[in-house]
């Protein structure tokens, strides 16, 4: 077995940052981790079906700012703001000092690695045919500007008697490569057969100082075979005279 590592905490401080962002004293700082796990909870059980990418929770002093970031920003918000008011209001009952709560919209939701894996999940607990949504989540995010993905589901696949996992992967996914932009991203699908764990890697490109740069792909060299097929024919003189066939009547 090979020790596996989480590819966002492995880019922290080179191309990814952390979700929690403050500073804290070695007496303060086991209660407010266990708030910042206590607000996610919180979150994930009251909004979590509005597709949750990722919860960032920055302290300054006594003030506590929270931002979501969802694909569906109008759940999370609701009619006439009453969601998220609801929501301030249970994180002001549980922790102390002042909450603001934003919310964010996700771009390209495709390549999301948390929703993605979030998407495959919800269709394992509908019984959808998990090689299905596999093939089908691969081929959405190649369609919108991925450069790769592999996915990654393990447990009673199918209602088998025997666990197992099953990966699909297309494009190139370099996780050794620390310049690589990864979105890596986790879901559980509680199905009747049992936990069905998904695990999402997305290649977005690679980051090189503060820009973007798409891998670039290189051409595949030709073989004596395929040199052997794609002979061009003879050329004809151009000006010269062409062959006249006679049909015999």
């Amino acid at each position: 077995m090979g020790n596996k590592v989480n590819p966002l905490g492995f880019r922290l401080g080179v191309n990814k940052t952390a979700s929690a962002r403050w500073y804290a004293s070695r007496k303060d700082y086991p209660r407010l981790l266990v708030e910042d796990e206590l607000i996610r909870d919180t979150i994930t059980r009251e909004v979590g079906h509005s597709g949750i990418a990722r919860i960032d929770i920055e302290r300054a002093a006594e003030n506590v700012n929270v931002t979501i970031h969802t694909a569906k920003p109008g759940v999370v918000i609701g009619r006439g703001g009453e969601a998220i008011k609801a929501l301030r209001t249970q994180l002001d009952q549980k922790l102390e000092g002042t909450v603001a709560v934003d919310v964010q919209e996700v771009a390209n939701p495709n390549t999301n690695g948390m929703l993605v894996a979030q998407r495959i999940g919800e269709q394992l607990e509908r019984r959808f045919a998990f090689r299905r949504a596999m093939k089908q989540a691969v081929q959405r995010t190649m369609e919108s500007g991925a450069q790769g993905i592999k996915i990654r589901c393990s447990g009673r696949l199918g209602g088998a008697e025997q666990a197992r996992p099953e990966w699909y992967s297309d494009g190139r996914v370099p996780l050794q490569t620390l310049r690589a932009d990864i979105d890596y991203g986790t879901a559980r699908a509680n199905t009747t057969a049992g936990v069905v764990g998904v695990k999402a890697w997305v290649f977005l490109g690679e980051i090189v100082g503060d820009k973007t740069r798409q891998a670039a792909v290189l051409p595949r060299p030709r073989s004596d075979d395929d040199k052997k097929k794609r002979r061009r024919p003879a050329r004809r003189r151009e000006g010269g005279p062409r062959r006249r066939v006679r049909k015999d009547s």
